[in-house]
């Protein structure tokens, strides 16, 4: 007999379609607002087109809204960044799509390749940063939909990327 529990078998849950429930219309929880996006990044029909890249600024699209919660579509140069900011009373789910992205806060630095999520609250800060050479494409949900993105002027950790 196999020891083996059926999610050590199968792997990451939202890996495997069959798997999944059927998504909600609109999402209502951390865990389907997580596997929209991840839904969004593994269809890529739904953003490849829409993608452009702005030496000067970030660039970003609004790709859906719902009740609640917007989704947007940003693309990273190397070298550009957020700053250090929060999100005023939303939050979110950071999807990297393509390349590396760099998140630092002010007690840890994290390196951040396709297909790498990250979930946050309301209140918490950091930095997002292209570090490498090549351009980066980046996914956001936010519930409730972003409407501020306070600025901050602490330091965030040192450039120590832990896995």
């Amino acid at each position: 007999m196999n020891s083996d529990s059926d999610l050590q078998i199968a792997g990451d849950i939202l890996e495997v379609p069959h798997l999944l429930q059927p998504p909600r219309e609109h999402p209502a929880t951390v865990s389907e607002f997580v596997g929209l996006a991840r839904s969004i990044a593994v269809d890529r029909s739904q953003w490849e087109h829409l993608v452009q890249y702005d030496a000067t600024s970030r660039w970003y699209h609004r790709l859906r809204t719902g009740p609640g919660y917007e989704v947007w579509l940003l693309s990273w140069v190397p070298g550009q960044g957020s700053g250090l900011h929060d999100h005023g009373r939303s939050s979110g789910v950071l999807t990297v799509l393509e390349g590396a992205l760099t998140e630092r806060t002010e007690r840890d630095t994290r390196a951040l390749g396709a297909g790498s999520q990250r979930v946050f609250a309301p209140g918490y800060i950091h930095e997002v940063v292209n570090d490498s050479l090549e351009p980066a494409v980046s996914l956001h949900v936010y519930y409730p939909g972003l409407t501020e993105m306070p600025m901050h002027s602490a330091q965030c950790a040192p450039a120590v990327v832990t896995a």
